[in-house]
């Protein structure tokens, strides 16, 4: 199967690292001009500098997904210099810097907050990309969740488990809005993978004996890796997949 996005224009959200690194430059390498955001520059630099020699292209532009206006600008930018957006993976998301702790104990900023950039985000991009891909009458939607959208979180974090769940949900509603305009809108649910300083921090505190025990219950027998991801995604966005949406793919090894 010889996946190519040559011509196509691409928008991937949270590109600095991990999973978003691994996503925009697997579009780079097959063709693509694309476009990536993140609130961390500095490794959105590192990103566009590993694309060097691609036969795609890479931008890189520092963005808060929570602000709407922002995600218009960005979209309408990259539209404007490359054409219309054919391709949208809400990759951004995350923890915020929180840790699991008893639920009374949850303030309103820390439950919303994790909202804004799990779920809220991937809509307003969504709103964004969805006029011109209509016209198109084409167009694919990937988000990324987690296997806490599906099931226990292993952060033990509410909030996280509960956005991400309503962001698979998103999906299979957008999945039946956009469909008769051939877009199609599907999810993957990634499961424990050392893709960013988070996830090595949460690794780190299982210990050695946690570590064994989350390895021994994969079937596979080994974590993934931010490529194993960024594959399933190339296959989401490729022609390959033109009858699937609404659906979910839980990319975990086997958990």
């Amino acid at each position: 199967m010889n996946i190519e996005f040559a011509g196509k224009t691409v928008i991937v959200t949270g590109g600095a690292h991990g999973f978003g690194r691994a996503i925009a430059l697997n579009f780079a390498e097959r063709g693509a001009y694309v476009w990536t955001c993140d609130i961390l520059s500095e490794g959105l630099q590192e990103t566009k500098r590993m694309a060097e020699g691609y036969s795609g292209s890479l931008r890189v532009r520092t963005v808060d997904i929570t602000d709407p206006d922002a995600v218009k600008a960005f979209c309408g930018e990259a539209r404007d210099t490359d054409g219309p957006i054919q391709i949208l993976v809400n990759n951004a998301g995350g923890v915020l810097g929180q840790v699991g702790r008893p639920l009374e104990e949850i303030t309103p900023e820390q439950w919303s907050s994790i909202f804004q950039v799990n779920t809220s985000g991937t809509f307003y991009f969504c709103q964004a990309v969805a006029p011109d891909m209509k016209k198109a009458k084409a167009g694919r939607i990937v988000n990324i969740s987690s296997g806490a959208g599906i099931k226990v979180s292993l952060t033990g974090i509410q909030a996280y488990a509960s956005a991400k769940a309503a962001q698979i949900g998103l999906s299979r509603q957008l999945a039946h809005e956009l469909g008769p305009f051939g877009i199609t809108v599907n999810n993957i649910a990634p499961g424990f993978v050392l893709s960013n300083p988070t996830t090595q921090k949460q690794w780190e505190s299982y210990g050695e004996q946690g570590q064994k025990e989350l390895v021994d219950r994969i079937a596979l027998k080994r974590l993934g890796s931010p490529d194993d991801i960024a594959h399933a995604v190339m296959f989401f966005a490729s022609d390959y997949a033109g009858w699937i949406t609404g659906q979910i793919i839980s990319v975990s090894g086997g958990i």
